[in-house]
């Protein structure tokens, strides 16, 4: 009786458990170009700011990065939702705002690894003395696009984990081998883990730039960025190679996950590389993001300190040409925002849907597939799709001619581009002026057959004569290689457009379709390496093709009937 009227005064109250605290760790000199996109992603992370003690630590700068600091935080501060917030700036106390024995704010000097050997030992210790659960070392130049990354790297539960970050190269946060000398030392399974083919949480010898330690775990006590702080220390003075070694040396397991997409990170840059030269290689990431995410907002707060989007400039050619469905806007809105990024001003082509297209579309346009015609890997007649694609292409040749265009280049809007996109496209085309004699098409994008056989242009470092190819991801082309292309009326024996254009310049390895256009006189080159590539391979998460789900030609005697009517 007594304990029924007490569960009616006191009822029972089921309790839920506060996430772990965590202690980010976030060092940042001269990345005023970057805080705008790292600090709006970071205020996007889902985790609870009620559990999380921020650290920043800024000093020796030549650029706005503590005006940008400060103007974030008198936004935050008021609000009090982050548990701390630890502010540690230091302003230059000379005129060039260099550590002691620097010569340059890029290269990696004795004095900045001990700089920043005893910045990330500070802030650990720091964490430690917060009794906080977890330590999240993070650089400025990341861009944590998954907005449940701190929350996904907390829940695996490992001592060490990294969340794995793309690049515009092959670079990444971890490595997949140490040599004896204890520097980087690449691996077969780096690659795989870098491009998915292998997923999941993985022990590798080093991991670095964003990194969480579970402070939980006794072991973590011994992880350190100090080489003092490791007995017969064997390595050299460098923060991320101590740190890694403090794990091996005691074997504690260091982890990178790659089983969600996480994020990007700048590639770092080399010691006689100037400062300014940061701006590129961020605009590139930016660009990079955009293969896998929406282009990163900016909260409006940074909206002054966002580099200006450059003059507009038509790549040193009479037009660029974007083709893009209608119904694929968000790829018009990725390929706008990459290419305003790098100043380009282009045209618009709005693509022929293969889904709206019918037989009497066809009968229009006297649009015949070429009789021998057989999809070499399926089997099957030309798909509505590839003749979509197809009159997108031909729109655009006789556009050009009508224009009276000397030369043009042509994107797809499923593409991704080299860095310094920009910079190479001009040094290739300093070179094609030299020869217009060799060239009526420049393929900048395609995919190479395993089994080509493409010889260097003589006296060439860029270009190849180039074989039978896939895909028609971007292009130069000449009046002259447009009126080629049309001249051998493509639209009455059809077969996609990159079939055609390789039969054009007579490299198609089928005889028999080649037969069907006696004139192949289309000279083709290529650019290598290739300067765009497709944003998605057959079979990755996220690949979508226009022109494989749609339907397929049909020879009918209605169409026969209709076109006789015409």
């Amino acid at each position: 009786m007594w304990l029924l009227f007490s569960f009616l005064l006191f009822p029972l109250v089921f309790c839920s458990r506060k996430q772990p605290s965590v202690f980010i760790s976030i060092l940042v000199r001269n990345k005023a170009h970057t805080l705008p996109y790292f600090l709006s992603l970071l205020e996007k992370q889902t985790y609870p700011k009620s559990r999380i003690i921020l650290y920043l630590r800024s000093d020796n700068n030549q650029d706005q990065t503590i005006d940008v600091l400060d103007t974030w935080l008198s936004k935050i501060g008021p609000k009090h939702e982050y548990h701390d917030i630890i502010k540690d700036f230091r302003e230059c106390d000379h005129a060039d705002c260099l550590l002691e024995g620097e010569s340059s704010p890029v290269g990696w000097s004795d004095t900045r690894f001990e700089h920043i050997m005893n910045l990330r030992q500070k802030s650990l210790e720091l964490a430690r003395f917060s009794l906080a659960d977890f330590y999240f070392s993070l650089d400025a130049d990341v861009f944590l696009t998954n907005a449940w990354t701190l929350e996904e790297l907390v829940t695996k539960e490992l001592l060490v984990a990294a969340p794995m970050l793309s690049s515009i190269g092959l670079y990444s946060n971890f490595w997949g081998g140490m040599s004896d000398t204890y520097y980087y030392e690449r691996t077969e399974d780096y690659r795989k883990i870098l491009d998915h083919k292998m997923l999941g949480c993985f022990e590798v010898p080093m991991v670095h730039t964003c990194v969480l330690i579970n402070l939980r775990h006794s072991e973590s006590d011994q992880l350190t960025f100090l080489p003092e702080n490791i007995p017969s220390y064997p390595g050299p003075r460098d923060d991320i190679i101590v740190f890694a070694l403090s794990a091996s040396l005691r074997d504690i397991p260091l982890h990178v996950c790659n089983d969600q997409l996480y994020g990007t990170v700048m590639i770092p840059l080399e010691d006689d590389q100037e400062l300014e030269m940061d701006r590129q290689v961020l605009l590139y990431t930016l660009m990079e993001v955009t293969a896998r995410n929406d282009p990163i907002s900016v909260d409006p707060l940074f909206n002054r300190y966002v580099q200006e989007i450059p003059d507009k400039t038509k790549l040193g050619m009479d037009n660029v040409y974007l083709i893009n469905l209608e119904r694929r806007q968000d790829r018009y809105i990725r390929m706008k925002y990459n290419l305003d990024l790098i100043g380009v001003d282009f045209q618009l082509v709005p693509a022929v849907d293969g889904k709206l297209i019918d037989q009497n579309y066809l009968i229009k346009n006297n649009i015949k597939m070429l009789p021998e015609f057989s999809e070499p890997y399926h089997g099957r007649p030309l798909t509505f799709g590839e003749i979509g694609c197809f009159m997108s292409h031909h729109k655009i040749w006789e556009d050009m001619i009508a224009s009276n265009y000397d030369t043009i280049v042509v994107f797809e809007d499923d593409i991704r581009f080299e860095p310094y996109f920009v910079q190479k496209l001009d040094y290739l085309l300093t070179e094609l002026k030299t020869i217009p004699e060799e060239w009526d098409l420049v393929f900048l994008g395609r995919k190479i057959l395993h089994n080509s056989e493409e010889p260097w242009l003589q006296s060439s470092s860029q270009l190849v004569m180039v074989d039978y190819t896939y895909w028609t991801l971007s292009y130069i082309l000449t009046r002259t290689g447009a009126q080629k292309l049309l001249a051998g009326d493509p639209l009455t024996k059809m077969v996609p457009v990159d079939e055609y254009i390789p039969i054009m310049y007579n490299r198609h390895p089928n005889e028999t379709w080649k037969s069907y256009f006696p004139k192949r006189d289309l000279d083709a080159l290529s650019v290598h390496p290739l300067l765009v590539f497709p944003t998605h391979y057959t079979g990755e998460e996220g690949y979508i093709s226009d022109t494989e789900g749609t339907s397929t030609i049909k020879e009918c005697k209605e169409c026969k009937e209709k076109k006789d009517e015409l």
